[in-house]
């Protein structure tokens, strides 16, 4: 084998060694999204705020322009055998798709409701807050582009096992641990404009 042959077997091993490595060690995540996680629960519930109708706008105070409080939530009928809840507040019509407002997790089955101005701390007497994509962890308000009214979606997730994850989790390890135990969900859409 000539000495030019070999210098190319050598580099055509390393570039394969490499990509390998790099495969192994940066492979793409998994991106889930919140309807995913429905898609084949037949059991719904009710999801209902005292401060807004479903369809309806969500008050300013709720907003980032205005106090930027959590809105009072309140839900029945949930499945029975619910062990815990998994609450998400996301923004559909983001630019530059879905916008995470709240993840709010390891929701005791024994809470029916929600009060108003949640702390934005990663453990609360309600559950464990994540980390939404403003970089900050618990509520984070409306607030889409000046000009537009974009939707709000409340998604309440029955499950049926507690998610082991730290508090202060991402998103996408929420939505992972909630896949395949999803027993029951309720939703509530709110709108607002700037």
């Amino acid at each position: 084998m000539s000495r030019i042959a070999l210098y190319s077997l050598v580099i055509i091993v390393v570039i394969a060694v490499c990509i390998g490595v790099y495969l192994l060690l940066i492979k793409p995540q998994e991106i889930i999204m919140p309807e995913d996680l429905i898609i084949n629960v037949k059991k719904t519930f009710t999801l209902e705020s005292p401060a807004f109708g479903y369809g309806e706008n969500i008050p300013r105070k709720y907003s980032l322009e205005g106090r930027n409080l959590s809105p009072p939530l309140q839900w029945r009928d949930a499945p029975p055998n619910t062990i815990s809840f998994v609450l998400i507040m996301y923004d559909p019509d983001a630019p530059k798709g879905i916008f995470y407002h709240w993840i709010l997790y390891n929701i005791p089955s024994t809470i029916t409701s929600l009060p108003e101005g949640i702390p934005p701390k990663k453990v609360t007497p309600y559950g464990l807050q994540g980390v939404n994509d403003y970089g900050s962890i618990g509520y984070g308000g409306p607030h889409p582009p000046s000009g537009t009214r974009h939707r709000y979606i409340f998604l309440l997730l029955a499950l049926d096992k507690e998610l082991t994850l730290e508090p202060g989790a991402k998103i996408n390890d929420v939505l992972k641990a909630c896949k395949g135990h999803v027993i029951g969900y309720a939703k509530l859409l709110g709108y607002y404009s700037r």
